[in-house]
């Protein structure tokens, strides 16, 4: 199992900051994300494939509200990830912390 943690600071998805990637075949087991801000903030996440980008057509969260000094976490569903394979996201202001837990397979 590996663990990647990433502040997320980009506002675009041309610049979408790379969460977890694929270098060999990964699960992802869960995704967290943390608002360590004192405002409520927004993040969009994307499931983009190897030479893809970020973009409405790997869109998979769509600017979901992290309340202030909150948690969200996605645990439900699994996602795995190919050689090149990427979890990007973007925020609507510095503050989210994303954790991921991955597990090869």
């Amino acid at each position: 199992m590996a663990i990647y943690n990433t502040q997320i600071t980009s506002l675009s998805a041309g610049s979408a900051d790379t969460l977890a990637s694929g270098s060999g075949t990964r699960a992802i087991t869960t995704v967290i994300v943390c608002n360590t801000g004192a405002t409520d903030l927004t993040v969009t996440l994307y499931a983009v494939p190897s030479a893809g980008s970020a973009g409405n057509g790997t869109m998979i969260v769509n600017q979901l509200t992290v309340p202030a000094g909150d948690t969200v976490s996605f645990d439900q569903e699994k996602m795995v990830l190919g050689s090149g394979d990427e979890l990007k996201a973007i925020c609507s202001a510095s503050g989210l912390t994303a954790t991921v837990s991955t597990l090869a397979v």
